[in-house]
């Protein structure tokens, strides 16, 4: 990425320590593979459960370099012209008609002026590629189709996009590219080897504590460790959905509200529904359940 990016001195703590200024507390692991990914111009990818912190690092890592995020939530029938660029049809429309009550006779340089810049609607890729430098998140690709895979991989290979209107347009300061999946499905393994790649997990008791501490200052340390523990139960209960650091910091910030000031059976099961989103397993905690999430020695 070059010295652009940052100081070429630093190394992962340096970055560990950046997104500690923008309220990310990231562990060595990932502070080592973001750094990697910014030093040798590969894109990172993260793979995790739901509600880790994949989204909100590629968020963190913009915030703190100073430089805007372009995302590309990805989603089934997801083509190139949607990631890439598309063409302001009734701004071209409305020249045409423009034109037509001019009288404008010469059609082929009308026809022209239709393709120029100001037409063009740039989407997340294109966008990030002439911002220089920018984060580009690529959000939960594992919901794209396998076609999408060999498409992002042609453009990651020289960060450039050609629109036969305009011409080629090259990265002056290739993005930093964050990639997503929840691995609904597998990736190509040609997008794989382009990629460094991280596995992010749920944090461990301590580390979520401090996420919610620093998160939530007015949280006390008490209802900070209630709420974590009672998560962490949840998170090894046969759940259909399992609970991540947002529903975490959601139901700890619910109860902050309600004034509690440590977790019990009442105040858990009157906001269980804050950090629990199905109804089979609001249905399986209740009860006997919810004794169990809040015992000290469960």
């Amino acid at each position: 990425m070059g010295a652009r990016w940052w100081d070429a001195e630093g190394g992962p703590e340096t970055v560990v320590e950046r997104l500690d200024g923008v309220d990310y507390l990231a562990g060595d692991g990932i502070g080592t593979a973001a750094f990697l990914a910014l030093r040798m111009g590969r894109p990172l990818l993260l793979e995790g459960e739901p509600g880790v912190g994949k989204t909100a690092l590629a968020q963190a890592l913009a915030d703190a370099f100073a430089v805007p995020l372009f995302r590309l939530q990805c989603y089934e029938g997801l083509d190139a012209s949607q990631a890439l660029y598309d063409w302001d049809f009734p701004r071209q429309m409305l020249r045409l008609r423009a034109a037509g009550v001019a009288g404008v006779s010469d059609v082929a340089a009308l026809e022209g002026g239709l393709y120029d810049r100001r037409y063009l609607i740039a989407r997340p890729v294109l966008q990030a590629i002439e911002a220089a430098p920018a984060v580009l998140l690529v959000d939960e690709i594992d919901r794209a189709d396998d076609e999408f895979d060999a498409f992002l991989l042609e453009v990651l290979s020289d960060f450039a996009v050609t629109v036969p209107e305009l011409g080629r347009i090259t990265a002056e300061v290739p993005p930093l590219v964050v990639l997503t999946s929840n691995r609904t499905r597998e990736l190509h393994d040609a997008l794989k080897r382009r990629c460094l790649y991280h596995w992010l997990d749920h944090p461990d008791h301590e580390h979520e504590v401090a996420i919610v501490r620093r998160r939530l200052p007015d949280v006390g340390e008490r209802l900070a460790r209630d709420v974590v523990r009672a998560v962490g139960r949840l998170r090894q209960a046969d759940l259909v959905k399992t609970p991540g650091v947002s529903e975490t910091l959601d139901w700890a910030g619910a109860l902050l509200v309600l004034g509690v000031r440590e977790l019990d059976a009442d105040s858990a099961a009157r906001t269980l529904g804050v950090v629990l989103k199905h109804r089979e397993d609001l249905e399986g905690m209740r009860g006997a359940g919810v004794a169990r999430l809040v015992a000290a020695d469960a």
